[in-house]
C-alpha cells in the first residue's frame, strides 16, 4: 500500500501540469478571443456613448461603495482585498459558465463597460495621461480575467458534446488547473502592484 502511495505521488510534476495549463489555454484561444472581443467592444461604449441617467447613477454608487470599502485599509489590506476579489470573480467566472456560458458573457459584457465608463470620467476630469494608472496592473489583471472568461464559455460547450458527464469533467478539471497554475499567479501580481500604486497615490 505504502509503495503504491509513493508511485502515485511521484507522478505529480508542476512543470508538467503547468505545461498542460498552457496547452489548454492555447487550445482555449477561440472562446478566450470571444471574451476578449465582447469586453472591449462594450468598453469601447461605455467610452464613447453617453450612459443613461438610471446606469450612471447605479456604477457610480458601485465605484463608492467600493471606495469606501477600501479608502481606511493598509496598504497589505488593500492588496488583500484586491487579490481576493478578482480571485472570486474570476473563479465564478469559470464555473458559472456551466450554464451555456451565460454568466462570463455577461461579465465580459458588465466589466467592459464599467472600465470604459471609468476610462471616460478619468480622461474628461484629468485629461488623457490618467490612463496610464490603469496600465501597470491591466498588464497582469485583463489577461488573467481574459482567460477566466474564455474557459467559462468553453465550459458551456459541454452540453453540445456527445458525452456530456465525460465532457464536462474534463473541462472543468483543465479550467481549474489553469486557474491555479497561471490566473492565479497572474492576479497575485496584479493585486500587489494595484494595491501599492493606490496606496502610495492615495498617501
Amino acid at each position: 500500500m505504502k509503495k503504491k502511495f509513493k508511485a502515485r505521488k511521484k507522478e505529480f510534476n508542476l512543470l508538467e501540469e503547468y505545461r498542460k495549463s498552457w496547452k489548454y489555454v492555447v487550445e482555449s484561444k477561440k472562446f478566450i478571443y470571444v471574451a476578449i472581443g465582447i469586453f472591449f467592444f462594450f468598453a469601447l461604449m461605455g467610452y464613447f456613448i453617453p450612459v443613461p441617467e438610471i446606469i450612471y447613477k447605479e456604477i457610480t454608487e458601485l465605484i463608492k461603495e467600493i471606495i469606501e470599502k477600501t479608502q481606511n485599509l493598509s496598504q497589505v489590506g488593500l492588496i488583500k482585498f484586491i487579490i481576493l476579489n478578482n480571485l472570486q470573480s474570476t473563479l465564478f467566472g469559470i464555473l458559472f459558465g456551466i450554464v451555456f456560458g451565460i454568466f462570463p458573457i455577461l461579465s465580459a459584457i458588465g466589466n467592459g463597460y464599467i472600465l470604459g465608463f471609468v476610462a471616460s470620467i478619468s480622461v474628461e476630469s484629468g485629461g488623457i495621461s490618467t490612463l496610464w494608472k490603469i496600465l501597470p496592473h491591466g498588464v497582469f489583471e485583463l489577461p488573467a480575467i481574459f482567460i477566466s472568461l474564455g474557459l467559462g464559455i468553453k465550459l458551456g460547450t459541454f452540453i453540445f458534446r456527445k458525452k456530456k458527464s465525460e465532457s464536462l469533467r474534463n473541462l472543468l478539471v483543465n479550467s481549474l488547473r489553469v486557474f491555479l497554475l497561471i490566473i492565479v499567479p497572474l492576479l497575485i501580481t496584479a493585486g500587489i502592484i494595484e494595491g501599492t500604486l493606490i496606496f502610495l497615490l492615495a498617501n
